[in-house]
C-alpha cells in the first residue's frame, strides 16, 4: 500500500503551508526520515522527512502550491516492482506534476550514465552530511542543478558556511573548461549559468512566502508602535581582551564556540531585570509585564529573516546562553525550527554589526517593546580618563549599541537609563564565563 505524504500541522495555530520546494522527483528512492520537501508557514520555514522508505511515486501538490494541513501531496510506493512500474509508465505526466523542468534528465541515468559522470553524485554523496550543515537549500538547489559538489566550493559565511555568492563565484571560476567542451556556444553558456543562480536585472520576480511575511510584519509594526531610538558607545576592551583569552579553553572545556553575542545577551537580561517596563507589552489599554525574558534572536538566513525565541533566558548562565543561541541560529539555518520556538519573545537582540554596520535602527518586533542592536567592534581612539582623572588617548575596542522602542509605553528616559545600564555591564564585565 503506498504511503500519503500530508502537509503537516506545524503548530496549533499554523492551518496551512506552502511547498517551496520538492527535494526529491518522482522515481526516486527516499529513506524514512530523510528531508523530503521544504515547506513555508506564518511561523517557520521547515524541511518536511519522508514519513516512510520507498520510491516517491508521484507528487500532487507542485511547488509554489498553499494547501491546508493534512492534504496529501504525494505518495510513496513500496520499493518494488510496482512501484517502478508506477514510475516507468507515465513518466511525462510525473514530470507534469513535480513541476520543474530542471529535473527532466532524471528518467534515462540507467541509459547511458557511464562510471565518470556519476562520481559527483557519489562525491557529493559521501559529504552529504556536512554539505548539509555548511550550506542553504538555496546553495544545495543550486549544487543539484549544476552537479557539483559542495565539498569542492570553499565557505566565507560564519563558521565556514558556503553562501549564494561562494557557489556564485566558483560556477564562474569552474564554468570556462566546461564551456571550453561546447565550442560552438561556449560564450553564451558561460553568461546562461554565471547568471543562472541570481535575478538579471530588468526582471520581475514574485515575492516567496517569507518575505510577504516580513514584509507585512514590518508595515504592521510601523503602524503599531511609535518607534524611536537612542544610540550608546560602549568600551568592550576588557570583554575583547577576556575572550581572546579564553576562547580556546571555553571551546576544548565545552565544546562550543566563544562568541561576543551572549556577553550581549546577558548585560541585556540583567539590565531588563532592572527595567522590567522594557521587558512589557502592551495590551489594548493594558500593560502585561512579563514574569520571565523570553530573547528573541534574530537570524539573517539567504533567503530572509528569522527571531527564534530563547524561552526562559533569565533562568540560563553564561554557558546556557551560549549553547542556546548556538543551537537556535544553526537549526534556523538549517530549517529545523519548530513553530513554538519562534513565538513568545518580550524582548529581541540583532546583530547587523556581523556584516560591518557600525549600528543600525531597527524596527520593533512586535509584540515586543523594544529592540536592542549591536552595531560592528572596531578599535578606535579614545579619550580614557584615569583614577586621578588625568586623560590620555588610547586605541580601544568599541561597539555602537541601539535601542529601537515604543514610545508609547516607554519614554526617553527610561531607555536612556537602561541602555546606560547595559553600557556599565559591559564595560565592568565581573562575571564568570566558565
Amino acid at each position: 500500500m503506498p504511503t500519503d505524504i500530508v502537509m503537516p500541522q506545524m503548530g496549533e495555530s499554523i492551518f496551512e503551508g506552502t511547498i517551496t520546494k520538492w527535494l526529491k522527483k518522482p522515481g526516486d528512492k527516499v529513506q524514512r526520515d530523510e528531508p523530503l520537501f521544504e515547506i513555508s508557514t506564518d511561523k517557520v520555514d521547515a524541511e518536511i522527512p519522508a514519513p516512510a522508505s520507498g520510491v516517491l511515486q508521484d507528487i500532487k501538490v507542485a511547488e509554489g502550491a498553499t494547501v491546508q494541513v493534512n492534504t496529501v501531496v504525494g505518495t510513496i510506493s513500496a520499493d518494488g516492482e510496482s512501484a517502478a512500474s508506477k514510475t516507468a509508465s507515465p513518466p511525462s505526466q510525473a514530470r507534469k506534476e513535480s513541476t520543474p523542468a530542471k529535473a527532466a534528465p532524471a528518467p534515462e541515468p540507467k541509459a547511458d550514465a557511464p562510471s565518470a559522470p556519476i562520481q559527483p553524485v557519489h562525491a557529493q554523496a559521501s559529504h552529504e552530511e556536512e554539505d548539509h550543515a555548511r550550506s542553504s537549500p538555496l546553495v544545495r538547489k543550486i549544487a543539484r542543478e549544476h552537479n557539483i559538489s559542495l565539498a569542492q566550493v570553499p565557505g566565507t559565511g560564519l563558521g565556514g558556511r558556503i553562501t549564494k555568492q561562494d557557489i556564485t563565484v566558483f560556477l564562474e571560476k569552474s564554468q570556462p573548461g566546461a564551456a571550453a567542451a561546447t565550442a560552438p556556444a561556449a560564450p553564451q553558456a558561460k553568461a546562461d549559468v554565471a547568471s543562472a543562480p541570481a535575478s538579471i536585472p530588468g526582471d520581475v520576480v514574485p515575492m516567496n512566502h517569507m518575505r510577504k511575511i516580513i514584509a507585512q510584519r514590518m508595515i504592521e509594526s510601523r503602524r503599531t508602535s511609535a518607534h524611536v531610538h537612542c544610540m550608546f558607545e560602549v568600551d568592550l576592551t576588557r570583554i575583547v581582551h577576556l575572550r581572546n583569552k579564553n576562547k580556546a579553553a571555553f571551546e576544548k572545556r565545552h565544546g562550543a564556540r566563544l562568541t561576543f553575542m551572549p556577553f550581549f545577551c546577558r548585560a541585556a537580561i540583567i539590565t531588563l531585570q532592572q527595567f522590567p517596563i522594557v521587558n512589557a507589552s502592551i495590551e489594548g489599554e493594558s500593560i502585561r509585564y512579563h514574569r520571565h525574558v523570553n530573547l528573541g534572536i534574530a537570524v539573517a538566513l539567504d533567503w530572509g529573516l528569522i527571531v527564534p525565541v530563547l524561552k526562559n533566558a533569565d533562568d540560563l548562565n553564561f554557558l546556557g546562553l551560549q549553547r542556546g543561541i548556538s543551537d537556535l541560529g544553526e537549526r534556523a539555518r538549517n530549517k529545523k525550527l519548530k513553530p513554538e520556538e519562534v513565538e513568545g519573545s518580550t524582548f529581541t537582540i540583532t546583530n547587523p554589526g556581523q556584516f560591518g554596520a557600525v549600528f543600525g535602527l531597527p524596527i520593533i518586533n512586535q509584540p515586543n517593546s523594544a529592540i536592542m542592536g549591536i552595531g560592528g567592534i572596531t578599535k578606535a581612539p579614545t579619550v580614557v580618563t584615569d583614577e586621578d582623572g588625568n586623560d590620555s588617548i588610547a586605541i580601544r575596542s568599541v561597539v555602537h549599541l541601539t535601542l529601537g522602542y515604543d514610545h508609547r509605553l516607554i519614554d526617553g528616559a527610561v531607555a536612556d537609563q537602561f541602555m546606560a545600564q547595559v553600557k556599565k555591564t559591559l564595560e565592568n564585565w565581573t562575571e564568570e564565563i566558565g
